[in-house]
């Protein structure tokens, strides 16, 4: 999988708890909208790759071990 399919899985998980989150920023009483949600959305596929890849090693060492 490359990082664009990543990035896309990655956007498509945060899309699906974006009601609860806008929700909860509702009741904060921020308001929400997608140019001040973009650079957040950016931010979250960052920290999902790195996630990634810091998974992903640790499964490789695993693998290495045995």
């Amino acid at each position: 999988m490359n990082n664009q399919e990543q990035s896309l899985q990655f956007m498509q998980i945060a899309l699906k708890y974006l009601p609860q989150a806008k929700e909860q920023l509702d009741k904060a009483g921020v308001e929400l909208s997608f140019d001040i949600i973009q650079p957040f959305m950016d931010l979250f596929s960052k920290v999902m790759q790195e996630a990634y890849e810091l998974g992903k090693n640790d499964a490789l060492k695993e693998l290495t071990k045995e």
